[in-house]
């Protein structure tokens, strides 16, 4: 299937800027109200697409099915309808099955392929009222932290288009952060969200790993990857995160401040190496959240937390990577084989996967050491996280990257505080969440001297994601809104 172009209509709709800003709260409710139609709606949101085309945020998008949606949601609106996302466009990761709109997995040899299906994800969107605005741009099969695609291009930073927009969930953060859509799904299996959207300025939620669906995704670690979603605030997030997960007992807590909220630190581990005016920021950050009544500790995890989160994410990460994918295209009918896809992909990540994804790689994980990374290393990482929260802690905080984003004429190889880092370094302070499963969400603190997102993280205990979500609403008052990007 070819990207398709359709005219939205000659006669501008005013308040395009205003409607672009809406967040998906506030566009379904105002949907819903009827002080604004689905239909106008998602017009404005593909004008501003349109003309932010050279973000090379989406593969691609089909205007005349988006439109045809809308339509569909103002008739259901008048006929009485209060579905939580009615009319309310959404972008969707090109890793996500969607029924009816290619599906390419950011992969050449999947550029016509078409879903019979939705994965489990964009189904409970679609009933809930939603419309996939389109499907956007990723690193091949989910594999980058830059947003180089070989295939469908380069993504590039609303912040700065001549910096990266993280990865993989590229165009996820792009999107949302440029105002192109409200909300966009992602991936994350060592930081592919919330990487993303802390070099975007948008919000990030990685809920704990198992709870959200995965049916339909395409994986590169059964036991590391989750679902998630990248919005403009935590309440969307939140939102969203209700209704996929269908946790209709969950409501949102009354409480306001940060009073007797505790939060730790542990800058041995998260800031041994870190830019100075990412480091400034997460500082201001912590006498922020003091001011507003929390306490703050820092404390410490072990000498060898990071080497040990490092090498056991890694190392399933790679392991995992063909035996999950070839199961993925088996069950879901994709027309191409692990073979094809490896044999087209860009020769730099090819030789990756030749020396790490493939048997008979010189560092594939051996069966031993596969194992004995789940019976013993994943264990350990988990207890020393689990006694943060057994500790009495809200929440571990940290900044999400340890710089803000690169140059993408650099994207391989870069500097920071003056010593040179490859792009795996954006996800360093990401990896020990995915590690140990736990749910995590950043939020963007503020810009730096040349205009680019901070963000800050913030890990809850593994299941408590209602309560993360609620501790980072109200975090999230804390700090001032972005500005949106020039």
């Amino acid at each position: 299937m070819q990207d398709k172009v359709f005219p939205v209509g000659s006669v501008p709709v005013p308040g395009d800027d205003e409607l672009a800003e809406l967040g998906v709260a506030a566009a379904a409710a105002a949907i819903r109200d009827g002080d604004i139609t689905s239909e106008s709606y998602a017009a404005a949101l593909l004008r501003r697409a349109r003309k932010n085309s050279d973000l090379n945020s989406f593969i691609t998008t089909d205007e005349s099915a988006v439109l045809t949606a809308a339509r569909d949601a103002d008739k259901a609106r008048a006929s009485g309808s209060r579905a939580p996302f009615l009319g309310v466009p959404i972008g969707v990761k090109d890793s996500y099955a969607t029924r009816g709109l290619r599906t390419t997995l950011g992969v050449g040899a999947l550029g016509s392929f078409v879903p019979a299906e939705d994965s489990d994800v964009v189904g409970s969107i679609r009933d809930a009222g939603g419309i996939v605005f389109g499907k956007v741009n990723l690193v091949e099969m989910s594999f980058g932290l830059t947003g180089h695609n070989s295939r469908y291009g380069q993504v590039k930073n609303p912040y700065g288009h001549d910096r990266v927009p993280g990865g993989s969930s590229s165009g996820s953060g792009a999107s949302v952060g440029a105002r192109l859509v409200p909300a966009a799904l992602g991936g994350d299996t060592v930081g592919s969200i919330r990487v993303p959207a802390s070099l975007c300025g948008v919000v990030g939620f990685k809920p704990t790993t198992g709870r959200w669906p995965r049916g339909g995704v395409a994986p590169v670690s059964h036991t590391l990857d989750t679902t998630g979603v990248l919005a403009r605030s935590v309440e969307d997030c939140a939102l969203i995160d209700q209704v996929v997960t269908e946790d209709a007992v969950a409501p949102r807590s009354s409480r306001s401040g940060l009073q007797g909220a505790r939060f730790a630190y542990a800058p041995r581990q998260y800031m041994e190496l870190i830019d100075p005016e990412t480091e400034k920021h997460f500082d201001d950050a912590l006498l922020r959240l003091r001011d507003a009544g929390a306490e703050v500790v820092e404390i410490d995890l072990g000498e060898d937390f990071s080497s040990l989160a490092d090498r056991l994410t890694w190392n399933l990460f790679f392991r995992e990577t063909m035996e999950s994918v070839t199961e993925f295209l088996r069950q879901n009918n994709f027309p191409v084989s692990f073979d094809e896809i490896y044999n087209g992909l860009k020769p730099e990540l090819k030789e990756v996967w030749s020396h790490l994804v493939l048997p008979g790689g010189q560092g594939y994980l051996s069966r031993e050491s596969y194992e004995a990374t789940l019976s013993v290393e994943r264990p350990e990482l988990q207890r020393r996280l689990g006694e943060v929260f057994t500790h009495g802690f809200d929440a571990l905080l940290f900044p999400t990257t340890p710089c803000p984003a690169p140059l993408i004429e650099h994207r391989a190889r870069f500097e920071v505080a003056g010593e040179e880092v490859s792009e795996l370094f954006l996800a360093k302070n990401t990896v020990p969440a995915s590690g140990a499963g736990l749910p995590g969400i950043s939020i963007p603190i503020g810009l730096s001297a040349h205009g680019l997102p901070v963000g800050l993280e913030i890990d809850g205990a593994y299941g408590h994601d209602r309560e993360l979500l609620d501790l980072a609403r109200r975090m999230e008052s804390v700090f001032d809104t972005l500005p949106a990007p020039a």
